[in-house]
C-alpha cells in the first residue's frame, strides 16, 4: 500500500504541475514511469497492468485523431472559420459565431484538437477586422470546453466515461447536449458582459479576402467519413469501432502519404492515458480497502451536487482526466451510476473553465495568444471563467437532478 500511495502521489503531482521540478519529466513521462514502478514494486503483475489499460478509450481517441487530421489537411477548419468571419458583420455576431463554431465542433471532434486548429484562424480573422483579440480567444477556449460536454467524443474525459460506463452515445447526448447549449449561451453572455467596450460600438465588420488552401476531394472524403462515424455513434455502433474504422478507411488513398497523417496524431496523449490507467489500477488494488471505500461512501457522492463539487475540485487540482480516473471506482458502485457518470462528465468538463490551467484547451489558446503578443493573464481569465464555471455547473446539476 505504501508503495502504491507513493507512486500515485508522485505521478499525480507531476500531472498537476506539468513537469517534475529540476527535471525534464513531463506528464506523459510521469504516467509511463508511474505505471512501470507499479509493476516493479509488485503492486501489479505485468498481466494486471496490461489488463488495466482500457483499449476502447485509446482506440476511440486514435480514430478521432485520424479523422481530425484529415479534416485539417483538407482545409476544413479554415473553411469554417473564414465562413463564420465572412458572415459576422458586427462584433457581437462575431462573438456568437466563435462560440457556436467552437461549441459545435468540440461536441464531436475532441475540444483540444479543435482549439489547436481554430485558435490561430480566429486570431487571424479578428486581427484582420481590427478588433481586440482577447475576448474572442477567451470565448473560443471556454466555448470549446462547454460544447464538449454534449457527447462522448467531445473531450478525453468523456471518452473515458463513455468507455467504462457503457452509456449509449445517443443517451449521453440526450442528457448532456441541453447542458452544453445553456453553457454556451452563458459563455457568450459572460464575455459580452466583461468586454462591454468591445461590443458597445457596433461597426460593420468586413473580413478582407484571404488565401485559403482547400483540397476538395480530400475534404469530401473526410467529411463523409466523419459524418458516417457520427451517424454510427447515434445508431448504436460502439464508438471505438465506428471511429477507428472510419479513420482507417481514409488511409486508403493514392494521393496522401500516411506519414502526413501519423505526424498529426498526439501519441504522447495516448501513452499518458495508458500509463494513467495502470497507475490508478495499482492504487485501487493496493489502497482502496473496505475502510477507505466506506469513508468515501460517507461523502454521499450519490448526491449530484456533492459529486459535482468533488469532481470540479479534483479536476482543478490534478486535471480532469486524472480526476475522472480517480473517481471511477467510486462512481461505479453508486446506487444510480448512470446519472452519476453524467454528472461526473458534466462537472469535470465545465470545471475546466475555472482557471487557465483547468483544461488543455485553455492552455492551447493562451499559448497561441502569447505568440501574437497578446498576454491573457491568470486574473483576466479567472474573472470570467470562475463565475461561468460556478453558474454552468449549478445549472448542470439542476438539469441532471
Amino acid at each position: 500500500m505504501s508503495a502504491a500511495l507513493l507512486i500515485f502521489a508522485a505521478t499525480y503531482a507531476v500531472i498537476a504541475f506539468g513537469r517534475a521540478p529540476g527535471l525534464r519529466l513531463d506528464r506523459t513521462g510521469a504516467a509511463l514511469l508511474g505505471a512501470s514502478l507499479m509493476v516493479a514494486a509488485g503492486v501489479l503483475t505485468p498481466r494486471q497492468a496490461w489488463n488495466a489499460i482500457d483499449a476502447g478509450t485509446l482506440v476511440l481517441l486514435l480514430g478521432m485523431m485520424i479523422l481530425v487530421a484529415h479534416l485539417r489537411l483538407a482545409g476544413f477548419f479554415g473553411l469554417v472559420a473564414r465562413w463564420a468571419g465572412g458572415h459576422a458583420h458586427r462584433p457581437a455576431l462575431l462573438l456568437i459565431a466563435v462560440v457556436a463554431m467552437a461549441g459545435v465542433l468540440s461536441a464531436f471532434l475532441v475540444n483540444d484538437t479543435v482549439c489547436v486548429m481554430l485558435a490561430p484562424l480566429v486570431a487571424e480573422i479578428v486581427l484582420a477586422m481590427k478588433r481586440k483579440v482577447e475576448p474572442y480567444l477567451l470565448a473560443l477556449a471556454m466555448a470549446s470546453n462547454a460544447g464538449s460536454v454534449a457527447t462522448i467524443t467531445g473531450n478525453p474525459q468523456n471518452i473515458v466515461i463513455g468507455s467504462v460506463s457503457h452509456i449509449a452515445y445517443a443517451d449521453f447526448a440526450a442528457a448532456l447536449a441541453p447542458v452544453a447549449i445553456v453553457s454556451l449561451a452563458i459563455v457568450a453572455g459572460a464575455v459580452f458582459l466583461f468586454y462591454r467596450a468591445e461590443f458597445r460600438e457596433s461597426p460593420r465588420l468586413e473580413a478582407p479576402p484571404q488565401k485559403h488552401v482547400l483540397h476538395r476531394w480530400l475534404l469530401i472524403k473526410a467529411l463523409a467519413a466523419t459524418l458516417g462515424a457520427v451517424a454510427a455513434f447515434f445508431a448504436g455502433v460502439p464508438p471505438p469501432e465506428a471511429a477507428i474504422v472510419a479513420g482507417a478507411l481514409l488511409l486508403l488513398t493514392r494521393r496522401l502519404k500516411p506519414e502526413r497523417i501519423f505526424v498529426e496524431i498526439d501519441w504522447p496523449l495516448l501513452l499518458m492515458f495508458a500509463g494513467l490507467f495502470v497507475v490508478v489500477r495499482g492504487l485501487e488494488q493496493a489502497a482502496f480497502t473496505p475502510a477507505v471505500l466506506g469513508a468515501v461512501h460517507g461523502l454521499h457522492l450519490g448526491r449530484p451536487a456533492v459529486l459535482a463539487l468533488v469532481s470540479a475540485v479534483l479536476s482543478n487540482l490534478v486535471s480532469n482526466v486524472p480526476a475522472v480516473l480517480l473517481l471511477k471506482p467510486f462512481v461505479a458502485g453508486l446506487a444510480d451510476p448512470h446519472r452519476a457518470w453524467l454528472v461526473l462528465a458534466m462537472a469535470s468538463t465545465l470545471a475546466g473553465n475555472f482557471t487557465i490551467a483547468g483544461s488543455v484547451a485553455n492552455l492551447i489558446v493562451v499559448e497561441r495568444a502569447r505568440r501574437l503578443g497578446v498576454t491573457i493573464s491568470f486574473w483576466r481569465h479567472f474573472r470570467i471563467g470562475a463565475p461561468v464555471t460556478v453558474l454552468t455547473i449549478l445549472i448542470g446539476v439542476w438539469m441532471l437532478r
